[in-house]
């Protein structure tokens, strides 16, 4: 079956989706359908008409692979017929969806506009197209993840469209763009942030550094544009080689400062420096250069490896001196003094966490519910004690310190003397046999965990049994602030938190005691917030960060034989052992830190 029918049929074999109180929403996030509002679509379609120019023959051709109702050619069309007065304007829209086909039809001619639109499948269509059709594309395309598409219709996208790794829609519809476009083309690419910073976005960045020319970037982070959570960004790209360049724009929540009196798409077109306010929040605008691995390597500040060598980042992959495969950096921003920063952050850099450390997620259950209880004594029956393990939340985290709730427990049906996930016997515990049967139906319904030849009664997400006894470091998943607590009691870490096993630090010749004390400190100093927010610069709202073993795995560490590393380490075992933190020893953790590595 080809790709494109095979990810249409994954679509629509998927489980209903949750009841919502509006079901058009509830299919938008569904099948990836998230339509742009119209103050953003007038915003992208004036980038994009801004940077095109009409062909030869006097005509601007625009494509929409994936218009959805017709907003962004509407909003094109509008700002085209502005710039270009009397100019011949040729719009093609595709979707799969023919009845936001039929709606973008009629608003098209409630306004007087001719298009052209197709109720079709783009990823095939596409490949029919002529080269060089059109000179510009503006579009926001879908996102479905790999997990919703399959396994099998996954690998048949990343194969036809030459793609690598994980991979959602988004990628096999950008793939297809560059083709269509006439040399000095412009592609208006509307998508998620991430893409901009993490390994889920690595093929699309390759696609824009080799096959297009990035000019202007918008990270419109937490600015909360669409009804749905979405962080979205805005790419502006050319069809000609990379020569850099690009201008860079973020813009993030902010607090105690007024704002200025532009509106924050003005402020966005202008690079005003002030702040802005939209939807009765607060945002500060920041605006410099887009920096790739390449660029950071010729600046000397490219992101710290083993021992201080640099590393050779082509491609999606990225090779140190040893040879082995590290997880390929996304872009950031450049400035002359963070760039300066990061340059003396690498000097002083021994490791990163994840050359020292597995950062693992908790458990997943997908049927919490079930194995998660905080009222385990009403339950009837009620599974045998040694099964029922405590549990840590991101509630139960705050810096240093872990506290288990003395009743919220998790019914983990593993032996814990083997290292891999095994089973219980159901002979050895009739009770958890007889509570576990009682809601067979509702486990065996998960289809993808009996599908991967798992038993129905099983955990997604298990981790290591063995390893829950032994002492760790773990931290929420997403937290306004850093939040690496060590636990020593033995509880099993939820999955809205990740975690360190310190045994699985014994990789390097260091005390594994020692170790995750200056992990900890390292983390939950201003000087990580600040590594994080240049490094990674994927916040959410309300000034909150993921911390997930993409973006902690980057976080150096200065060389914990060094003087200034042991007053780091002796002062976190103070924090944890012995005196709550106060201000004052907070402030001297951070002076210790950044003494470590050597910056202000």
């Amino acid at each position: 079956m080809p790709a494109e029918r095979r990810y249409r049929s994954a679509k629509q074999r998927r489980d209903p989706a949750p009841a919502v109180a509006d079901p058009a929403a509830g299919e938008c996030k569904r099948f990836g359908r998230h339509y742009t509002p119209p103050a953003l679509a007038r915003f992208l379609a004036h980038r994009v008409v801004s940077q095109a120019a009409p062909s030869q023959a006097g005509v601007l051709r625009v494509l929409d692979p994936a218009c959805g109702n017709g907003e962004l050619l509407l909003a094109a069309h509008t700002e085209a017929t502005a710039r270009f007065p009397g100019m011949r304007l040729v719009l093609t829209g595709y979707d799969l969806d023919a009845q936001a086909i039929v709606a973008a039809r009629e608003r098209a001619e409630a306004a007087g506009v001719a298009a052209r639109w197709y109720a079709a499948d783009f990823l095939a269509a596409g490949t029919r197209l002529t080269q060089g059709s059109f000179d510009a594309v503006i579009t926001n395309p879908p996102y479905v993840r790999t997990q919703q598409l399959g396994g099998s219709t996954a690998h048949l996208l990343r194969r036809r469209f030459g793609l690598h790794g994980r991979i959602d829609l988004t990628h096999p519809f950008v793939a297809t763009l560059p083709r269509l476009l006439a040399g000095g083309g412009v592609l208006g690419l509307l998508c998620a942030n991430r893409f901009l910073t993490t390994k889920a976005g690595a093929n699309i960045r390759d696609l824009l550094l080799s096959d297009l020319s990035p000019i202007e970037l918008y990270d419109l982070g937490d600015t909360k544009l669409f009804a749905a959570a979405v962080l979205p960004a805005i790419i502006i790209a050319r069809r000609a080689d990379y020569r850099g360049g690009c201008r860079y724009i973020s813009i993030y929540e902010t607090a105690g400062r007024p704002t200025c009196a532009l509106s924050l798409f003005d402020a966005l077109v202008t690079q005003h420096p002030a702040t802005v306010g939209h939807k009765g929040r607060v945002f500060a605008i920041e605006a410099g250069t887009l920096l790739t691995g390449a660029e950071s390597r010729a600046r000397g500040s490219a992101p710290p490896t083993a021992r201080g060598r640099r590393s050779t980042r082509d491609r999606g992959t990225a090779r140190s001196g040893g040879g082995a495969s590290l997880p390929q950096w996304g872009w950031r921003m450049s400035h002359a003094a963070v760039d300066s920063w990061l340059a003396r952050v690498e000097a002083r850099t021994w490791r990163t966490f994840g050359e020292v450390a597995r950062v693992r997620v908790g458990i997943k259950t997908t049927a919490d519910r079930i194995f998660i209880s905080d009222r385990w004594a009403d339950a009837d029956p009620c599974p045998e004690p040694e099964l029922l393990r405590a549990l840590l939340t991101h509630r139960e985290l705050a810096p240093w310190r872990a506290t288990c709730r003395p009743d919220l427990r998790v019914l983990y049906p593993y032996d814990p003397a083997h290292a891999r996930p095994t089973p219980i016997d159901f002979a050895d515990f009739p009770a958890a046999a007889a509570y576990l049967s009682a809601n067979k139906e509702a486990l065996a319904g998960r289809r993808y965990l009996i599908d991967s030849g798992r038993a129905w009664f099983e955990i997604w997400v298990p981790q290591r049994p063995r390893l829950w006894r032994e002492p760790k470091v773990v931290f929420p998943d997403i937290s306004d602030r850093p939040r690496f607590a060590l636990d020593r009691s033995g509880a099993v870490v939820n999955g809205d938190c990740y975690w360190i096993s310190l045994p699985e630090l014994s990789r390097v010749p260091v005390d594994a005691l020692r170790l995750a004390y200056l992990l900890m400190g390292v983390a939950n100093s201003s000087f990580g917030v600040r590594f994080y927010d240049v490094s990674c610069g994927n916040r959410l709202y309300s000034h909150r960060r993921r911390w997930t073993t993409e973006y902690v795995s980057r976080m150096p560490l200065p060389d914990p034989t060094l003087p200034r590393s042991a007053a780091v380490i002796d002062l976190v075992r103070e924090l944890i052992e012995h005196h709550p933190p106060d201000r004052a020893a907070l402030g001297e953790l951070d002076r210790l830190v950044e003494s470590a590595f050597g910056v202000p």
